[in-house]
């Protein structure tokens, strides 16, 4: 349907509208049918938390939102609480059951918010990653329009079809955008577009949008630019990029500004770095120590500690507890890399290298937890780019190094309940000594510096990352140590792999 407004779209009110408040409701009602899962789908947990928890955090910290107000899933109002209390979102005033239908849950929505002049977004549960631009965005909008959508250009070509699948039409793709939420409106263009619809017995909504655009259509309807990472989490397929655009986001994890910043984050925190006698541990050690950390590096070379013996890790944790009285970070950086075709490693080379790259972070992690239940604390895990592919004549470092992966995510989920975060650093090829032994010398231009996977690594630790694969690159033609400001030979920004 098209609209015939009666109005310019840019006419200015007759009256100026001046809002009480500005509410968004955030509808999660769905069920996650086709995901095939046995909870909603807002509740599938990504990046360490659930879906619904990332979406009402971006209404929580926007300053133009005033309140939230949830409608959930039939039966999951009390899970919805829960996440709500224990994330401490003030803005939420109602949790609430919402409707067998979009038309009934929009309506139980008006009753909530109540009357008097408001802003009202309506947004999808499910897409945890809309922008705080895109919130500013369409509450701005209100003051000049009573109705606006989100939307984004078709990159496909739309076509449509009789009842046999037959192509009937190719509209212009120039003109066609792909709809996304929130949907923003003064609070009596939809009360007032719902009421006509009332009386409408083929009355059915799918959109809060298209109810004004059929029952006020005099009404113009902004609509402003929504973004590709907006993605509404409805298959399967979702679920895994909406993960890595979590990912992508966390490689921009705030970089602090200056020495003094760092050091009043660090000072009095007591980090225990396994494999801290060389490469990227030993780098991590010295700048933690360096802005005021009480660093205790552990490594089989220098202190006689195997990460994969459970008496030698409890021994190692407990030492720097009773120095400092806390554990903060606990970071494992050891491992190795041992060439070879599989059929042709004997057993012991194979036993080693699974024990140390794997089985050491696991016997870490499970000793590690009650000290960083203490602190609130994070544990930082460290994967390889040959996760995602498997290398030939370096397998078995390739599959401990994706198990990695999904214990950083599995644990992430198990100890949110705790408070201890959970993340892995994932670098590009690093110049380290480990990587020297395996592949020789290589040009320098080609490496990432060791200090420039540390600085990312202490950006991981003093973020509220959790559930997170971050990414380390350098960015093209930059020289493998840049600094910070003011800090010549201090790493450089990490940047996501695509």
């Amino acid at each position: 349907m098209t609209q015939d407004h009666t109005t310019g779209p840019d006419a200015a009110p007759e009256t100026p509208w001046r809002p009480a408040r500005t509410v968004a409701v955030v509808l999660a009602g769905g069920t996650g049918t086709r995901l095939g899962l046995g909870i909603p789908k807002q509740l599938l947990k990504i990046a360490g938390k659930p879906i619904i928890e990332h979406t009402l955090a971006v209404f929580e910290a926007a300053p133009e939102i005033d309140e939230i107000i949830v409608l959930m899933a039939a039966g999951h109002v009390d899970e919805a609480q829960q996440i709500v209390d224990k994330a401490g979102f003030r803005k939420v005033s109602k949790v609430i059951e919402g409707g067998d239908t979009r038309n009934a849950t929009t309506r139980i929505a008006l009753d909530a918010v109540g009357e008097g002049d408001v802003n009202i977004l309506f947004h999808d549960a499910v897409r945890p990653l809309v922008s705080a631009r895109i919130v500013r965005e369409c509450v701005n909008a209100l003051w000049t329009y009573s109705a606006v959508d989100v939307a984004i250009p078709s990159a496909d070509t739309i076509i449509q079809v009789d009842e046999n699948d037959c192509i009937t039409d190719i509209p212009v793709r120039s003109t066609l955008r792909r709809g996304q939420t929130p949907q923003a409106f003064r609070s009596g263009t939809i009360r007032e577009a719902y009421r006509i619809a009332a009386g409408d017995p083929d009355f059915a909504a799918t959109d809060d949008c298209g109810v004004v655009l059929r029952y006020l259509p005099g009404t113009p309807i902004k609509v402003i630019d929504g973004s590709d990472e907006n993605i509404k989490v409805t298959h399967p397929v979702d679920v895994h990029l909406a993960d890595k655009l979590f990912q992508l986001a966390a490689a921009q994890a705030p970089r602090l500004t200056d020495q003094r910043a760092y050091t009043e984050e660090l000072t009095g925190r007591t980090v225990v770095v396994f494999g801290g006698s060389y490469g990227i541990g030993h780098e991590l050690t010295e700048l933690a120590r360096g802005y005021g950390a009480q660093v205790f590096p552990f490594s089989r070379s220098t202190t006689g500690t195997h990460v994969e013996r459970a008496e030698d890790v409890e021994a190692a944790l407990k030492s720097a507890f009773e120095a400092t009285g806390r554990i903060d970070h606990v970071v494992v950086t050891a491992g190795i890399l041992e060439k070879g075709e599989l059929t042709e490693m004997d057993q012991e080379t194979m036993d080693r290298v699974l024990n140390v790259n794997f089985v050491g972070p696991v016997t870490i992690a499970r000793q590690s937890l009650p000290y960083l239940q203490q602190t609130k604390g994070q544990l930082l895990l460290y994967t390889s780019s040959s996760y995602t592919r498997g290398r030939a004549r370096y397998a078995l470092y390739s599959a401990t190094k994706a198990a990695l992966v999904n214990l950083t995510q599995a644990l992430a989920d198990e100890w949110a309940d705790y408070g201890v975060r959970v993340n892995c650093i994932n670098p590009e090829r690093t110049a380290t000594p480990m990587r020297t032994k395996a592949f020789g010398e290589e040009p320098e231009h080609t490496l990432l510096a060791a200090e420039t996977v540390a600085q990312s690594s202490l950006d991981v630790l003093i973020s509220e990352l959790t559930g997170q694969v971050i990414d380390v690159r350098r960015a093209p033609g930059e020289a493998p140590a840049a600094g910070i400001p003011g800090q010549a030979g201090k790493p450089a920004t990490p940047a996501a792999a695509g």
